[in-house]
C-alpha cells in the first residue's frame, strides 16, 4: 500500500500516525483521504485524534498584559505633560493614580458580567444588560473613539518625521528638504509599508509579540526623558513647577475643564478586553482581573513618570504633543542622539500599537455591518477589505484634524468616557438585579463611575465648544 504514513500496529489500543511527508497536510488532504489510502476495518475514526489545522493555542498572561498595556499607552501619553501643566504636579499625579483604580474597577466589572452574559464582544453584554439600542451606540463609541486614536497616531508620525508649522522634522534634520517634507506623503508611506501588513492579521494573540515590543519602547522613552529632568534639575538647570491649577483667568479655567476628559480618555480599553479575554489560555475571571492590575500599575509608572518628567523639562512650553518638544537642544551633553532616540523610538512605538486598536475597530464595524455572517476570522477576503476601506478613512482623517489635542479633548469628553466609565457602571447596576449581585461598596463605586462619566462629558462637551467659539 502507498501510504504518506508509516505501518499501522492493530494490537495497540491507541493509533499513532506518523508523517513522512511534510507537504502532506499542504496538500489539502482530508479525512476521507485517509480512509482511501488506509483500510477502515483497521481504524475508528470516531476516536481518532484532531491532527489536522493549527494548533489551538491561547496567549498567556504576559501576552495578555502586553495587549492590554499596549491598548491604553499609545498616543495618550503624550497630551499628559500638557495636562500636567495645566493640572498642576499634585493634583495631576493623584488623577493619574485615581483614574487607573476606576478603570480596573471597571474592567473588573466588564469582565465579570461578560462570563456572566457568555458575551464575546463589548456590545455583546450591552446588549445583553441595556437592549439592542444601547449596543449599537457602544459600537458607535467604539468606533468613534477608536478610529480618534488612530488618526492621533498619523498625526504624530507625520508631525515628528515631516514636522510642523512650529517643528523640525526628524527627516529634515538628518536629510535636509526634501520630498520627506510632505507631510500627507510620509504617512501614506509609513501606512502602507509598516501599518499595513500588521494591521491585515485576523487575530489579536498574533500581536502579542509586536505588544511586548512596543511596551519596551515606550519604557525606552520614559527612562530617556526622566533621566534628562533628573540631570537637569541637579543642575539647577529647571524652573519650578506648578504645584497647583491656575485659576487666575478664563482661559486657565477653560483650560482645567477641557483637560480632565483628556486624563479620563487615559485607561480606556475596555473595547478590547473581551477579544483579550477570548484569546486567554486557561481564561477565567481571577486571571483576567491580575492581566488588569499588573497593567494598570505598569501604565500608572509609566504615565506618572512621563507626565512630571515632561513638565519638568519644558515647563510653561510645554506642547500637546509633548514629542514636538524633543527638536531642540536639552541642555545637556548627546542631547542630539538622545533626542533622536526619543522621538524615533516613540513612532516605531505608535507602528506597534497601531494594529492593536485597529483590531477591535476593525471587528465592531464588521459585527455593526455583517450581522449574522461568518466570523471574519474565516472570511479573509472580507478581513482585508474592511482593512483597507478602513485605513484609508483614518488617512483621510490624520490630513483634515490640526493636532492631537483637539481630536482628544472631544473624544475624551464623549466615546472614551462612556466606553470606561458609563457602560461598565449601567451594565453592573442593571445585570446586578439578575443574577450575580454587587457588594454595598461595589454599588457605590458603580453609582460614582456613572455620575462621574456623566459630569465629564457634560463639562467636557461645553469646556469644547466655548473654546471653539472662542
Amino acid at each position: 500500500m502507498d501510504s504518506n504514513y508509516t505501518s499501522l500496529s492493530k494490537n495497540s489500543s491507541f493509533v499513532e500516525l506518523e508523517l513522512k511527508d511534510d507537504n502532506f497536510i499542504k496538500d489539502g488532504y482530508s479525512k476521507s483521504n485517509i480512509e482511501d489510502d488506509l483500510d477502515a476495518n483497521d481504524i475508528d475514526f470516531d476516536n481518532l485524534p484532531l491532527i489536522f489545522g493549527e494548533k489551538k493555542s491561547g496567549s498567556g498572561i504576559y501576552g495578555a498584559v502586553f495587549n492590554l498595556t499596549t491598548t491604553i499607552i499609545g498616543a495618550g501619553i503624550m497630551a499628559l505633560p500638557a495636562t500636567m501643566k495645566v493640572l498642576g504636579l499634585v493634583l495631576g499625579f493623584v488623577l493619574i493614580f485615581l483614574m487607573a483604580i476606576l478603570s480596573e474597577i471597571s474592567v473588573e466589572l466588564l469582565v465579570r458580567f461578560t462570563v456572566h452574559c457568555k458575551a464575546s464582544s463589548y456590545g455583546e453584554v450591552v446588549q445583553a444588560a441595556l437592549g439592542k439600542t444601547a449596543k449599537v451606540i457602544s459600537e458607535i463609541c467604539i468606533i468613534v473613539n477608536n478610529a480618534g486614536v488612530l488618526v492621533v497616531y498619523l498625526i504624530i508620525i507625520g508631525d515628528v518625521l515631516s514636522g510642523s508649522l512650529r517643528h523640525i522634522g526628524v527627516f529634515d534634520q538628518w536629510l535636509g528638504h526634501g520630498v520627506w517634507d510632505h507631510r500627507k506623503l510620509v504617512i501614506l508611506v509609513m501606512l502602507v509599508i509598516f501599518l499595513a501588513p500588521l494591521c491585515a492579521l485576523d487575530k489579536i494573540d498574533s500581536l502579542s509579540l509586536t505588544s511586548g515590543a512596543s511596551v519596551a519602547l515606550a519604557v525606552v522613552f520614559v527612562l530617556v526623558a526622566f533621566t534628562i529632568a533628573f540631570i537637569k534639575l541637579v543642575e539647577g538647570k529647571i524652573e519650578a513647577p506648578r504645584m497647583t491649577p491656575d485659576f487666575g483667568s478664563k482661559k486657565a479655567i477653560l483650560d482645567l475643564l477641557v483637560v480632565i476628559p483628556i486624563m479620563s480618555n487615559a485607561y480606556v480599553c475596555h473595547f478590547n478586553v473581551q477579544p483579550i479575554y477570548n484569546e486567554l489560555e486557561g481564561r477565567s475571571p481571577q486571571k483576567m482581573n491580575l492581566v488588569g492590575r499588573i497593567t494598570s500599575a505598569i501604565c500608572v509608572l509609566v504615565y506618572a513618570s512621563t507626565a512630571i518628567a515632561g513638565y519638568l523639562l519644558f515647563g510653561k512650553d510645554t506642547e500637546s504633543d509633548v514629542l514636538t518638544n524633543f527638536d531642540k537642544d536639552l541642555g545637556i551633553r548627546f542631547s542630539t542622539p538622545l533626542n533622536y532616540i526619543v522621538r524615533v523610538g516613540y513612532v516605531f512605538h505608535l507602528v506597534l500599537v497601531f494594529p492593536v486598536i485597529h483590531f477591535s475597530l476593525r471587528q465592531t464595524v464588521d459585527a455593526l455591518l455583517f450581522k449574522g455572517s461568518v466570523p471574519l476570522t474565516e472570511s479573509r477576503k472580507r478581513c482585508l477589505a474592511l482593512t483597507v476601506v478602513l485605513l484609508a478613512l483614518i488617512y483621510l482623517g490624520s490630513t483634515m484634524i490640526p493636532n492631537i489635542w483637539t481630536a482628544f479633548k472631544f473624544t475624551g469628553a464623549t466615546t472614551a468616557v462612556s466606553l470606561g466609565f458609563t457602560f461598565p457602571s449601567l451594565i453592573a447596576l442593571r445585570l446586578s438585579k439578575e443574577g450575580i449581585g454587587l457588594s454595598h461598596k461595589e454599588k457605590i463605586l458603580s453609582w460614582f463611575m456613572l455620575v462621574l462619566a456623566v459630569v465629564v462629558s457634560i463639562v467636557g462637551v461645553v469646556g469644547n465648544i466655548y473654546s471653539l467659539a472662542s
